[in-house]
Protein backbone atom coordinates (compact mmCIF):
# COMPACT_ATOMS: atom_id res chain seq x y z
CA UNK A 1 0.00 0.00 0.00
CA UNK A 2 1.54 3.38 -0.78
CA UNK A 3 1.21 6.28 1.59
CA UNK A 4 -0.14 9.83 0.87
CA UNK A 5 1.19 11.39 -1.72
CA UNK A 6 4.16 13.90 0.12
CA UNK A 7 3.77 16.21 -2.75
CA UNK A 8 0.03 17.11 -2.75
CA UNK A 9 -1.75 19.63 -0.59
CA UNK A 10 -2.45 19.16 3.33
CA UNK A 11 -6.12 18.00 3.86
CA UNK A 12 -7.56 19.66 7.49
CA UNK A 13 -5.88 17.53 9.99
CA UNK A 14 -2.26 18.83 7.97
CA UNK A 15 -3.12 22.34 7.90
CA UNK A 16 -4.21 21.84 11.49
CA UNK A 17 -1.11 20.26 12.29
CA UNK A 18 1.08 22.97 10.08
CA UNK A 19 -0.53 26.18 10.28
CA UNK A 20 -1.98 26.44 13.96
CA UNK A 21 -0.13 24.17 16.12
CA UNK A 22 2.74 26.21 16.73
CA UNK A 23 -0.05 29.12 17.92
CA UNK A 24 -0.41 26.94 20.87
CA UNK A 25 3.11 27.81 22.12
CA UNK A 26 3.06 24.56 24.39
CA UNK A 27 -0.27 25.15 26.49
CA UNK A 28 -1.10 21.99 27.62
CA UNK A 29 -4.41 22.98 27.83
CA UNK A 30 -4.89 22.74 24.04
CA UNK A 31 -3.63 19.32 24.39
CA UNK A 32 -1.68 20.29 20.97
CA UNK A 33 -5.09 20.77 18.95
CA UNK A 34 -5.52 16.64 18.89
CA UNK A 35 -8.93 16.59 21.19
CA UNK A 36 -12.55 18.23 20.86
CA UNK A 37 -11.91 20.18 23.89
CA UNK A 38 -9.50 22.91 25.67
CA UNK A 39 -8.87 22.92 29.37
CA UNK A 40 -8.13 26.78 31.08
CA UNK A 41 -6.83 26.29 34.45
CA UNK A 42 -8.65 28.24 37.11
CA UNK A 43 -6.52 31.15 38.54
CA UNK A 44 -7.55 32.06 42.10
CA UNK A 45 -8.30 35.78 42.40
CA UNK A 46 -9.26 36.62 38.64
CA UNK A 47 -12.62 36.80 36.71
CA UNK A 48 -12.44 35.12 33.53
CA UNK A 49 -13.74 37.32 30.70
CA UNK A 50 -14.92 36.16 27.25
CA UNK A 51 -16.02 37.72 24.04
CA UNK A 52 -16.55 36.70 20.61
CA UNK A 53 -16.68 38.19 17.36
CA UNK A 54 -16.66 37.23 13.64
CA UNK A 55 -15.32 38.94 10.69
CA UNK A 56 -16.70 38.09 7.23
CA UNK A 57 -15.12 39.03 4.09
CA UNK A 58 -17.03 41.79 1.65
CA UNK A 59 -18.75 42.58 4.87
CA UNK A 60 -16.15 43.29 7.59
CA UNK A 61 -13.20 44.27 5.46
CA UNK A 62 -13.21 44.33 1.25
CA UNK A 63 -12.34 41.42 -0.47
CA UNK A 64 -8.81 40.76 -1.41
CA UNK A 65 -7.08 41.86 1.19
CA UNK A 66 -3.74 40.56 1.90
CA UNK A 67 -4.50 37.50 4.61
CA UNK A 68 -1.85 39.04 6.87
CA UNK A 69 -3.77 42.28 7.58
CA UNK A 70 -7.25 40.37 7.64
CA UNK A 71 -5.29 38.21 10.45
CA UNK A 72 -4.30 41.29 12.29
CA UNK A 73 -8.11 42.82 11.56
CA UNK A 74 -9.47 39.78 13.49
CA UNK A 75 -7.45 39.54 16.07
CA UNK A 76 -7.04 43.46 17.39
CA UNK A 77 -10.94 43.77 16.89
CA UNK A 78 -11.65 41.04 18.97
CA UNK A 79 -8.85 42.54 21.53
CA UNK A 80 -10.49 45.90 21.93
CA UNK A 81 -13.60 44.07 23.05
CA UNK A 82 -11.53 42.62 26.14
CA UNK A 83 -9.44 46.38 26.43
CA UNK A 84 -12.97 47.86 26.92
CA UNK A 85 -13.49 45.40 29.70
CA UNK A 86 -10.48 45.99 31.43
CA UNK A 87 -8.90 42.70 31.03
CA UNK A 88 -5.98 41.12 30.47
CA UNK A 89 -6.13 38.56 27.24
CA UNK A 90 -4.54 35.41 27.45
CA UNK A 91 -5.91 32.75 24.87
CA UNK A 92 -7.99 32.66 21.98
CA UNK A 93 -10.52 30.09 20.10
CA UNK A 94 -11.01 30.34 15.96
CA UNK A 95 -13.56 29.32 13.70
CA UNK A 96 -12.10 29.58 10.47
CA UNK A 97 -14.89 28.57 6.91
CA UNK A 98 -12.65 29.26 3.63
CA UNK A 99 -13.80 29.79 0.85
CA UNK A 100 -12.92 29.01 -2.82
CA UNK A 101 -10.84 32.73 -3.23
CA UNK A 102 -8.34 31.44 -0.25
CA UNK A 103 -6.12 28.68 -1.81
CA UNK A 104 -3.29 27.02 0.31
CA UNK A 105 -0.79 29.45 -0.05
CA UNK A 106 -3.48 32.65 1.11
CA UNK A 107 -4.12 30.28 4.52
CA UNK A 108 -0.55 29.99 5.25
CA UNK A 109 -0.11 33.58 4.85
CA UNK A 110 -3.62 33.95 7.35
CA UNK A 111 -1.58 31.56 10.01
CA UNK A 112 1.29 33.57 9.44
CA UNK A 113 -0.38 36.84 10.23
CA UNK A 114 -2.24 35.23 13.38
CA UNK A 115 1.62 33.91 14.63
CA UNK A 116 2.55 37.61 14.29
CA UNK A 117 -0.49 38.94 15.92
CA UNK A 118 -0.33 35.90 19.12
CA UNK A 119 3.45 37.20 19.63
CA UNK A 120 3.26 40.94 20.03
CA UNK A 121 -0.23 40.46 22.30
CA UNK A 122 1.17 37.71 24.23
CA UNK A 123 -2.15 34.91 23.60
CA UNK A 124 -2.16 30.81 23.06
CA UNK A 125 -4.34 29.24 20.88
CA UNK A 126 -6.57 26.54 22.77
CA UNK A 127 -8.79 25.22 19.44
CA UNK A 128 -11.64 25.73 17.21
CA UNK A 129 -12.60 24.13 13.89
CA UNK A 130 -11.90 24.78 10.08
CA UNK A 131 -14.55 24.31 7.41
CA UNK A 132 -14.67 24.89 4.14
CA UNK A 133 -18.06 27.23 2.30
CA UNK A 134 -18.86 28.30 -0.99
CA UNK A 135 -19.75 31.87 0.43
CA UNK A 136 -16.92 34.04 1.61
CA UNK A 137 -13.96 33.70 4.14
CA UNK A 138 -15.09 33.93 7.42
CA UNK A 139 -13.31 33.85 11.03
CA UNK A 140 -14.89 33.54 14.01
CA UNK A 141 -13.25 34.01 17.21
CA UNK A 142 -13.89 33.38 21.03
CA UNK A 143 -11.06 35.59 22.82
CA UNK A 144 -10.27 34.68 26.82
CA UNK A 145 -9.12 37.31 29.09
CA UNK A 146 -8.57 37.82 33.01
CA UNK A 147 -9.41 40.85 35.47
CA UNK A 148 -9.72 40.88 38.90
CA UNK A 149 -12.39 39.85 40.67
CA UNK A 150 -15.12 41.92 39.96
CA UNK A 151 -13.56 44.46 38.23
CA UNK A 152 -14.98 43.81 34.86
CA UNK A 153 -16.44 47.19 33.35
CA UNK A 154 -19.72 46.69 31.76
CA UNK A 155 -21.88 48.80 29.06
CA UNK A 156 -24.35 49.84 31.84
CA UNK A 157 -22.74 52.20 35.32
CA UNK A 158 -23.21 55.42 33.98
CA UNK A 159 -25.26 57.29 35.89
CA UNK A 160 -26.59 61.23 35.08
CA UNK A 161 -23.70 64.18 36.00
CA UNK A 162 -20.99 61.33 34.39
CA UNK A 163 -19.00 63.09 31.91
CA UNK A 164 -18.55 61.16 28.62
CA UNK A 165 -15.11 60.55 27.12
CA UNK A 166 -13.12 59.12 24.66
CA UNK A 167 -9.90 57.71 24.55
CA UNK A 168 -8.06 58.81 20.95
CA UNK A 169 -9.24 60.42 17.67
CA UNK A 170 -12.77 59.77 16.17
CA UNK A 171 -12.98 59.19 12.02
CA UNK A 172 -9.92 57.51 11.59
CA UNK A 173 -11.28 54.05 10.84
CA UNK A 174 -14.00 55.15 8.43
CA UNK A 175 -11.40 57.36 6.79
CA UNK A 176 -8.95 54.52 6.42
CA UNK A 177 -11.67 52.56 4.61
CA UNK A 178 -12.18 55.41 2.35
CA UNK A 179 -8.66 54.93 1.73
CA UNK A 180 -8.64 50.93 1.18
CA UNK A 181 -11.37 51.22 -1.08
CA UNK A 182 -9.27 54.05 -2.81
CA UNK A 183 -11.57 56.80 -2.29
CA UNK A 184 -9.49 58.70 -0.34
CA UNK A 185 -5.90 59.78 -1.14
CA UNK A 186 -3.68 58.07 1.68
CA UNK A 187 0.03 58.27 0.16
CA UNK A 188 1.73 57.29 3.31
CA UNK A 189 -0.39 54.25 3.42
CA UNK A 190 -1.22 55.38 7.75
CA UNK A 191 -5.11 55.90 6.97
CA UNK A 192 -5.06 52.37 5.55
CA UNK A 193 -3.26 50.69 8.40
CA UNK A 194 -5.74 52.41 11.00
CA UNK A 195 -8.52 50.65 9.48
CA UNK A 196 -6.57 46.84 8.73
CA UNK A 197 -4.26 47.41 12.30
CA UNK A 198 -6.29 48.97 14.80
CA UNK A 199 -4.52 49.72 18.08
CA UNK A 200 -6.67 47.86 20.81
CA UNK A 201 -6.35 50.39 24.14
CA UNK A 202 -5.07 47.62 26.53
CA UNK A 203 -2.51 49.87 27.40
CA UNK A 204 -5.80 51.67 29.49
CA UNK A 205 -7.14 48.64 30.74
CA UNK A 206 -5.59 49.87 34.58
CA UNK A 207 -6.79 53.51 34.24
CA UNK A 208 -10.26 52.31 32.90
CA UNK A 209 -10.57 49.68 36.18
CA UNK A 210 -9.87 52.42 38.60
CA UNK A 211 -12.27 55.31 36.53
CA UNK A 212 -14.36 54.23 34.63
CA UNK A 213 -18.24 53.45 35.61
CA UNK A 214 -19.36 51.84 31.88
CA UNK A 215 -17.67 51.23 28.85
CA UNK A 216 -17.63 49.97 25.38
CA UNK A 217 -15.64 50.04 22.31
CA UNK A 218 -15.75 52.24 19.28
CA UNK A 219 -16.51 49.73 16.86
CA UNK A 220 -19.93 50.64 15.64
CA UNK A 221 -19.10 54.42 15.70
CA UNK A 222 -19.03 57.08 18.46
CA UNK A 223 -22.73 58.45 18.34
CA UNK A 224 -24.09 54.53 18.35
CA UNK A 225 -21.55 53.76 20.93
CA UNK A 226 -22.15 55.99 23.47
CA UNK A 227 -26.12 55.79 22.94
CA UNK A 228 -25.60 51.84 23.77
CA UNK A 229 -24.14 53.19 27.43
CA UNK A 230 -26.52 55.26 27.53
CA UNK A 231 -29.32 52.78 26.94
CA UNK A 232 -27.67 50.00 29.06
CA UNK A 233 -27.46 52.61 31.82
CA UNK A 234 -31.26 53.85 31.84
CA UNK A 235 -30.08 57.11 31.05
CA UNK A 236 -29.72 59.59 28.41
CA UNK A 237 -26.10 61.39 26.83
CA UNK A 238 -26.16 64.61 25.16
CA UNK A 239 -22.83 63.66 22.71
CA UNK A 240 -20.92 67.38 21.90
CA UNK A 241 -19.70 66.71 18.38
CA UNK A 242 -17.28 69.79 18.45
CA UNK A 243 -15.45 68.17 20.88
CA UNK A 244 -15.00 64.74 19.39
CA UNK A 245 -11.05 64.49 18.69
CA UNK A 246 -10.00 64.61 15.83
CA UNK A 247 -6.20 63.04 14.01
CA UNK A 248 -4.37 65.72 11.65
CA UNK A 249 -6.18 63.31 9.15
CA UNK A 250 -9.78 63.93 10.44
CA UNK A 251 -8.95 67.32 10.53
CA UNK A 252 -7.83 67.73 7.30
CA UNK A 253 -10.62 66.12 5.98
CA UNK A 254 -12.90 67.86 7.77
CA UNK A 255 -11.58 71.05 6.60
CA UNK A 256 -12.11 70.02 2.60
CA UNK A 257 -15.57 69.15 3.21
CA UNK A 258 -18.15 71.44 2.07
CA UNK A 259 -20.97 70.14 5.09
CA UNK A 260 -19.26 70.54 7.98
CA UNK A 261 -22.57 69.18 9.80
CA UNK A 262 -22.74 65.84 7.45
CA UNK A 263 -18.83 65.51 8.03
CA UNK A 264 -19.08 65.44 11.49
CA UNK A 265 -22.08 63.08 11.56
CA UNK A 266 -20.31 60.89 9.57
CA UNK A 267 -16.37 60.64 10.91
CA UNK A 268 -18.72 60.51 14.26
CA UNK A 269 -20.75 57.23 12.85
CA UNK A 270 -18.35 55.58 10.92
CA UNK A 271 -16.92 53.12 13.09
CA UNK A 272 -13.76 51.18 13.04
CA UNK A 273 -11.95 53.53 15.57
CA UNK A 274 -11.57 50.95 18.58
CA UNK A 275 -10.97 53.90 20.78
CA UNK A 276 -12.84 53.15 24.12
CA UNK A 277 -15.78 55.49 24.89
CA UNK A 278 -16.47 55.64 28.57
CA UNK A 279 -18.51 57.23 31.55
CA UNK A 280 -16.73 58.64 34.64
CA UNK A 281 -17.16 60.69 37.32
CA UNK A 282 -16.08 64.12 36.95
CA UNK A 283 -13.56 63.62 39.76
CA UNK A 284 -11.91 61.90 37.05
CA UNK A 285 -11.50 64.47 34.73
CA UNK A 286 -7.52 65.33 35.24
CA UNK A 287 -6.24 61.94 35.29
CA UNK A 288 -7.82 60.60 32.17
CA UNK A 289 -7.48 63.60 29.85
CA UNK A 290 -3.38 63.55 31.26
CA UNK A 291 -4.25 59.93 29.76
CA UNK A 292 -5.13 61.48 26.49
CA UNK A 293 -9.18 61.02 26.90
CA UNK A 294 -11.63 64.03 25.93
CA UNK A 295 -14.73 64.86 27.25
CA UNK A 296 -16.77 64.66 24.93
CA UNK A 297 -20.64 64.89 26.88
CA UNK A 298 -22.21 64.63 29.52
CA UNK A 299 -24.87 61.67 30.72
CA UNK A 300 -28.28 62.87 31.95
CA UNK A 301 -31.78 62.04 33.14
CA UNK A 302 -33.47 63.21 29.88
CA UNK A 303 -33.64 61.67 26.49
CA UNK A 304 -30.04 61.35 24.47
CA UNK A 305 -29.14 64.10 21.96
CA UNK A 306 -26.18 64.79 19.71
CA UNK A 307 -25.46 68.21 19.08
CA UNK A 308 -23.13 70.51 17.58
CA UNK A 309 -22.25 73.68 19.07
CA UNK A 310 -25.55 73.61 21.42
CA UNK A 311 -27.88 72.64 18.43
CA UNK A 312 -29.33 69.36 18.59
CA UNK A 313 -29.03 67.21 15.25
CA UNK A 314 -30.89 64.45 13.71
CA UNK A 315 -28.29 61.74 13.06
CA UNK A 316 -30.11 58.58 12.63
CA UNK A 317 -28.71 55.25 13.77
CA UNK A 318 -25.28 56.96 14.18
CA UNK A 319 -23.70 53.79 13.46
CA UNK A 320 -22.99 50.45 11.38
CA UNK A 321 -26.28 48.01 11.84
CA UNK A 322 -26.30 44.47 10.33
CA UNK A 323 -29.48 43.81 9.15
Amino acid sequence: MSGPDPMSPPDEFGQIAEFFRPLTRGDPGAFDLLDDAAVVTARTGTDLVMTQDAIVEGVHFPAGEAPEDVAARFFRVNLSDLAAKGAEPFAWLQTLAWSPEWPLERRRAFAGGLAREAGIFGLTLLGGDTVSTPGPFMASGTFLGRCPPGGVIRRSGARPGDLLLVTGPIGDGWLGLQAVTGALKDPTGGLARKFRRPEPRLDLRALLRACARAAADVSDGLIADARHLATASGCGVHLALEQSPLSEWGKDWLAGSPDEVGARIALASGGDDYEIVLAAEPAHREVLEAAGCSVVGIFVDAPSEVLLNGRALDVGPGGWRHA
